[in-house]
């Protein structure tokens, strides 16, 4: 079973056609590896690209399918910031009863309709 989502592309690796999505519904990260295309023929993601693909599970893993960019960098740098705001995490007091950690997530943007 596979659902239409938005994500950004956290870190890509165009040389090897994988990279790391982080799903709009917050959920566990994405992972894309496009083995069947050459290196300059399938899609070319980059960090901070903005993407709308088919979200597919497998067990307890997360894959994008058929990912197609709607804007090119429009979350740069958001990885190094997700990076610099785990040291200013709150952590509500229900959470640190279960040891868990909440990250508050920067306000959704609505992504446009077409390129």
């Amino acid at each position: 079973m596979s659902r239409k989502m938005y994500g950004v592309v956290l870190w890509a690796d165009q040389t090897d056609n994988q990279a790391v999505v982080w799903c709009e519904d917050h959920g566990d990260l994405a992972y894309w590896h496009d083995t069947g295309s050459p290196q300059h023929e399938g899609p070319c993601l980059d960090a901070g690209d903005l993407i709308q693909f088919e979200l597919m599970q497998d067990r307890n893993l997360r894959y994008v399918r058929n990912p197609e960019r709607v804007m090119q960098q429009h979350f740069a740098g958001l990885a190094g910031r997700l990076k610099t705001a785990r040291g200013a995490v709150s952590r509500p007091s229900d959470a640190r009863d279960r040891g868990t950690t909440v990250l508050a997530f920067p306000a959704r943007r609505r992504a446009p309709l077409s390129v």
